[in-house]
């Protein structure tokens, strides 16, 4: 969802602000480097493509959010750096402290698959279900990884990290009463 501008400021998306926000760290960053850190926005957000990330660079170098720095490099490439500037940083921080909030947008197949479940076989859907698990538990020990990797210096990306794993924990939870609600209403075959 686009922000609502203050006195004239430009309309920007959520991928332009997270951009900025990678940006405001301070250090100087390639937008190969800004791909690789937004990763680790997967766990609550998304990691948006190579190509949202170059977009994002041109329209707020646009905006005079961020400056860029050309480094040439051997061959016809040359190495683009880019920081945020203090209008960069002022954007940011009036975007940080709106004070209406986007709702979450959830797009998850497996609830999707559950709704659904009246036309496949419970033991089709047991297995969906232990699949999303591991899944689950994969993402949680992938996100105590980063999590730990990121104090001292990043205390509030510390912090999502907190938040998603509790975020995880609550999600297992309800796939695993999901699970024994489905073994009550269609009890497992002797090979599942």
């Amino acid at each position: 969802m686009a922000d609502h501008p203050r006195s004239g400021a430009p309309e920007l998306p959520a991928t332009a602000y997270a951009v900025l926000g990678l940006l405001s760290f301070g250090r100087e960053l390639t937008g190969y480097d800004l791909r690789k850190w937004s990763k680790n926005m997967r766990f609550f957000y998304w990691s948006p493509a190579q190509s949202q990330v170059y977009s994002e660079l041109r329209r707020l170098l646009s905006h005079g959010y961020i400056s860029e720095r050309q480094e040439p490099q051997p061959g016809p490439q040359t190495k683009r750096y880019y920081r945020i500037t203090d209008a960069g940083m002022t954007a940011l921080r009036a975007w940080l402290g709106r004070d209406e909030v986007d709702p979450p947008v959830i797009k998850h197949s497996v609830m999707l698959r559950l709704f659904f479940g009246q036309q496949a076989e419970p033991d089709e859907l047991r297995r969906t279900l232990r699949g999303y698990l591991c899944w689950l538990r994969e993402q949680r020990t992938d996100l105590g990884e980063v999590g730990r990797g990121l104090l001292p210096a990043f205390q509030y990306p510390h912090l999502v990290a907190v938040w998603g794993q509790a975020y995880y924990a609550a999600e297992t939870a309800a796939v695993e009463a999901v699970l024994a609600e489905l073994d009550r209403l269609h009890p497992p075959t002797a090979e599942d």
